[in-house]
């Protein structure tokens, strides 16, 4: 049987929660990883509805987009859903897990998923994030060379942009004495040594810096490797808030944004006044992501897409970009197709599911108003899902 936590670790791979907002609390929300897994229900939201699911379909693993837990609890009462459901995952013996901004601002996570859906190319980070990078320098033999950096670039280091496998290498001399206790490479115990090696720089993603020194200590020959790690002010151009990318070719933009309210499945689809009559260069961000309205048009974008927006930001983007909305849950109800595909690639023979249910805590009343006020009687209301 998997243990509960290889469920997570196949998401962490590619969404370390390293990468959640400060605000946020990604990871365990109940229960007990070490416990044997049956199955995972991927879902957006925790609801006492999606529990009853999961429990139909026999999983004892629930990993959802948004926290069940925000804030502490101080007591585990009916008063509130989130105690209800608290108290059915206990009842269950039910583990909850969630992945929020960490699958946001990865490399790869939601946001990477929508560009895809939409066709854009060549998509990066539309707000990268800061202190996301760090380098290492060692200095190794010539012989062992090609072992240690295999060992590193394995482990996730240099990787640039579109390159991988990237380092610089400089040839100088190392010196050093072995005290007594020591068991040295090369050299002889209180003799000092020199020694021809190879400096050897990569950078790599911050959150791996635990991997890489990881790989370092098991490749490296020497009983005690000299090495350092720096903080670089770069920033990673795929890990952050929202991405940006092109399409192909410039859309008519009342056809782009039909086909977008097709893609979202959004009836509800808003967005701001503007004089422009062409998409080809478009931001996206799943959830309340209007914040970035200033990013995207440093970057030259047409549009913003996002789920929600305040009456105010819409004025002030002033159109550039269009700032369009398509409902928080709409455009990120995407998560759980990438949950199921990241523990699929990873666990292959485990039972996963996607949620059947609309979560959606949001309704609207579509009205057919023809642009009078009628007070003397009720119209027909049909209920849509909210945007």
């Amino acid at each position: 049987m998997i243990p509960i936590y290889k469920v997570w670790e196949a998401i962490t791979e590619k969404l370390p929660t390293a990468l959640q907002e400060s605000y946020d609390n990604c990871g365990l929300q109940v229960g007990d990883p070490s416990q044997p897994a049956t199955g995972v229900l991927c879902c957006v939201d925790i609801t006492e509805a999606v529990l009853h699911e999961a429990i139909a379909k026999g999983c004892n693993v629930i990993v959802a987009h948004h926290p069940l837990l925000f804030k502490g609890l101080k007591q585990v009462g009916t008063s509130s859903y989130i105690e209800r459901c608290v108290r059915l995952a206990i009842r269950h013996d039910l583990t909850i897990y969630a992945a929020h901004t960490n699958a946001d601002n990865a490399d790869g996570g939601l946001n990477y998923l929508l560009a895809e859906g939409i066709g854009l190319q060549s998509a990066v980070a539309l707000a990268p994030m800061p202190d996301t990078l760090m380098e290492l320098v060692t200095f190794v033999p010539p012989q062992e060379l090609d072992r240690v950096s295999k060992a590193l670039w394995r482990a996730g280091a240099g990787t640039i942009g579109a390159y991988d496998r990237c380092s610089y290498r400089s040839e100088g001399r190392g010196t050093f004495r072995a005290l007594d206790g020591a068991h040295p490479f090369v050299g002889t115990i209180g003799e000092l040594h020199t020694e021809l090696e190879e400096r050897l720089s990569v950078t790599f993603p911050a959150y791996l810096q635990r991997n890489i020194e990881q790989a370092l200590r098991s490749s490296h020959p020497y009983e005690t490797p000299a090495y350092s790690i720096t903080r670089l002010q770069n920033t990673h151009p795929r890990i952050g808030a929202g991405v940006i990318g092109d399409l192909p070719q410039a859309e008519p933009l009342e056809t782009f944004l039909s086909r977008i309210a097709r893609y979202f499945k959004t009836e509800q689809l808003r967005y701001s006044v503007t004089e422009k009559q062409h998409i080809q260069r478009v931001a996206i961000c799943g959830g309340a992501g209007a914040f970035l309205w200033k990013q995207a048009r440093h970057s030259g974008a047409d549009i913003l897409i996002t789920g929600e927006a305040k009456y105010n930001d819409y004025f002030d983007c002033e159109g550039a970009p269009i700032l369009c909305t398509v409902g928080h849950y709409e455009s990120e109800s995407i998560a759980t197709e990438l949950f199921a595909q990241l523990i699929s690639e990873k666990l292959p023979t485990f039972a996963v599911y996607q949620s059947e249910l609309d979560s959606n805590p949001i309704k609207a009343l579509q009205h057919p108003y023809n642009g009078e006020r009628n007070n003397d009687k009720e119209d027909d209301y049909q209920e849509v899902n909210h945007c």
